[in-house]
């Protein structure tokens, strides 16, 4: 409102700075008036000096200025008029309670009490802005402020009454001279001003010094810092620019019945307080026996989640073993249903196979009672008995066609080969044996004696010395072969292979031949045995170029042709190939794995005397490498690279076979000795791989 007036209550301290910057930057928008307030208290006024009293009215005057000089500087900066008034009481509360009372004064501003601040405003422990906030009339708002903010507030209740617009009205700006007291007493009695219980004003004794305000020229500057010089000139002090007013009130008598009343009204809010902290503190019983509760909610409403969760948590585990059950239950089914199928189907196909078998073997005895086939027909209750039913006592090996058993038929010693019941192509490497060995008769291919055709059985001569491969390995403790006997036996083993491709009407293809499948005699004449897999080619492509197409490999890996293993092309070279391998092994002694790389680096690098045999002495090592190359040659991966057997390896081989026979002494002492290289240990196991 326009008619709205504003006091400050202030102070030596920067609270009370603080405090009217607050009061004119937020309260004197529309009315740019404010009054000053300052309390003396009784003991400090120069009535109680024992000084002169123009003395103290010179001592107070300065005080005073030097109080007031930064407010006016700051106001005449900020265009606001200021009215100083000085009061003087022992209760600071009281007398600013007091004048705001009877000037109707509608904002009183005050700044707040701390620890070591407004000692002055202290009196009996009496809190000056608390005094202002509980003591200060409804129709006045009261402001506490601290750090340049609203503390603590009271706003105003109602409206001044009516007659305090003239009480109030600011001084003109013209003002008028102050009126000076007559005698000498005017210094001490216009610092009084009675504030009695009744007092709603100030005495009629006071003297009121109203000087005119004035707007001097720096009045518009915006800073508001109280310290330093404000732009007063020594002279300023005779003409100032505010109004100032002294009262003095006071009225001893009446303090006794104010400080009772004070006291109690502080008993009164005493036990107020009281009944409110009891209160409260029931409250925050109440409140906290209800935290705890809902605590106790929660805690029971966790559990009870956690609780879920787990059986949740259990539930699904249990579905899913469950779950698993079942799936390894089908799958245990599907199992038992895929071998169950599995199971009659390998009942049909042996049934098939056993009826097959059966017919094949219906078919072979057919085909060998029709043929006109030249061999002596076993019973088979003789080679039992001769066998001793076939005794283990009387094994003496076993091949892919089935075990081998000596035995003695007709007072002759003869080795017997049984077919066994699984073996694959069985009946057929039978029958294809007893054709091929019925109807050829050769010094150098083993001799078939007979058979049993109802079971299968083959009936060969006896070889004392077993398996070239045995003898090479010296296999049951027998002395090595000398070098001229394994020349010999190189020229047989060619010279039985060359009787195979030139059969008439058919070349006729070993297929399988290996050191496991040349036996030795007691003389070490070697024979070329288990023809079983041997097949006709035609002889329209039997010479160099002799090639027939077969549907799968037969043989051992490392003696294969590789044309033949890739291509499934068969010819009379395939055997040359296995014939080479064969003879580097005879030369050194050595498995056929990797051997003809071996051999064909130590040629190169003139180590090959390293890698013969060396358990046979006295090499002759120009022969035994013309011998090795030959073997190389016949051991080419490609077929038109291998040498013919008939014009170039054999000749070759019988040239070898007759440096051996120019040791005549040697062959004279080995043939004089046929059984120098056999032993006791060794028969039993010599026809191990007479069919293998």
């Amino acid at each position: 409102m326009a008619n709205e007036v504003t006091a400050v209550a202030i102070d030596k301290d920067k609270h009370s700075q603080a405090a009217v910057r607050w009061a004119v930057d937020n309260l004197l928008s529309s009315n740019p008036y404010i009054i000053l307030i300052h309390v003396r208290v009784r003991n400090q006024s120069p009535n109680n000096s024992t000084t002169s009293p123009d003395t103290n009215r010179d001592k107070f005057e300065a005080e005073i200025k030097q109080l007031f000089l930064p407010y006016r500087g700051f106001c005449s900066r900020k265009g606001v008029r200021i009215k100083e008034v000085v009061l003087d009481d022992m209760d600071i509360g009281e007398a600013i309670v007091s004048y705001v009372d009877h000037n109707y004064i509608n904002n009183i501003v005050v700044g707040a009490s701390t620890r070591g601040f407004l000692q002055s405003w202290r009196l009996k422990n009496v809190d000056v802005p608390t005094c202002l906030l509980k003591s200060s009339p409804d129709f006045c708002s009261v402001y506490v402020i601290a750090k340049g903010k609203i503390m603590n507030l009271k706003t105003a209740t109602r409206a001044p009454p009516y007659n305090a617009v003239q009480v109030r009205r600011p001084p003109s700006p013209l003002g008028r001279p102050a009126q000076l007291a007559s005698d000498s007493s005017a210094p001490e009695d216009a610092m009084k001003t009675s504030h009695g219980p009744n007092s709603t004003s100030e005495s009629s004794t006071s003297s009121l010094y109203t000087p005119r305000t004035s707007h001097g020229p720096n009045s518009n500057s915006e800073s508001s810092n109280f310290s330093g010089s404000y732009g007063f000139r020594s002279g300023d002090t005779s003409h100032p620019t505010t109004s100032r007013e002294f009262s003095n009130s006071s009225n001893g008598n009446s303090s006794a019945s104010v400080i009772d009343a004070e006291m109690r009204r502080l008993r009164m809010e005493l036990k107020q307080t009281m009944e409110m902290y009891n209160s409260a503190c029931k409250e925050a019983n109440s409140a906290k026996e209800k935290s705890l509760e809902v605590q106790q909610w929660k805690k029971d409403e966790a559990r009870k989640v956690e609780n879920a969760r787990h059986a949740e948590e259990a539930a699904l585990s249990l579905a899913k073993l469950e779950k698993a059950k079942a799936h390894a239950a089908l799958e245990a089914a599907e199992k038992s249903k895929r071998l169950a199928l599995l199971e009659a189907k390998r009942r049909r196909d042996f049934e098939m196979k056993s009826q097959t078998e059966s017919e094949a073997r219906s078919k072979v005895v057919n085909a060998l009672e029709k043929n006109d086939i030249r061999y002596r027909k076993y019973d088979y209750e003789d080679i039992k008995i001769a066998t001793g039913n076939f005794s283990e006592s009387l094994k003496i090996g076993e091949g892919g066609y089935g075990p081998v058993y000596r035995a003695t038929l007709d007072h002759t010693p003869v080795a017997v080969k049984v077919l066994r019941s699984d073996a694959a192509q069985g009946m057929k490497q039978f029958q294809q044996e007893v054709e091929v060995l019925s109807c050829i008769r050769h010094p150098n291919m083993v001799l078939l004696l007979g058979a049993c055709p109802e079971s299968g059985c083959l009936v060969y001569e006896y070889m004392e010395n077993g398996s070239l491969e045995d003898r090479l390995f010296r296999r049951g403790g027998t002395p090595p072969i000398p070098w001229w006997i394994r020349f010999k036996i190189a020229a047989e083993i060619a010279t039985g292979l060359l009787f195979l491709h030139q059969t008439k009407p058919e070349p006729l293809v070993h297929r399988d031949l290996k050191p496991a499948n040349i036996l030795l005699d007691r003389y070490y004449v070697s024979k070329i045995s288990d023809v079983g897999l041997a097949r006709l080619v035609p002889p329209s492509v039997a010479d160099n170029v002799t090639q027939y197409h077969m549907t799968s490999a037969a043989g051992t890996f490392c003696y294969i042709d590789p044309e033949y293993q890739q291509t499934g092309m068969l010819g009379t070279k395939s055997d040359v190939y296995s014939l080479g391998v064969m003879l580097l092994q005879v030369i050194t002694g050595r498995p056929p794995m990797g051997l003809t790389h071996h051999v064909e680096r130590s040629i190169e690098r003139g180590t090959f005397q390293d890698l013969v045999d060396p358990s046979v002495p006295n090499w002759p090592m120009e022969e035994a490498i013309s011998f090795a190359k030959m073997a190389l040659r016949c051991a080419e991966l490609r077929r038109k690279d291998r040498p013919d057997l008939g014009s170039e390896i054999l000749p070759e081989l019988n040239r070898l076979r007759a440096l051996g026979y120019s040791e005549s002494n040697n062959i004279r002492n080995f043939n004089s000795s046929p059984n120098s290289y056999t032993s006791n240990s060794h028969l039993r196991s010599s026809h191990a791989n007479q069919v293998s």
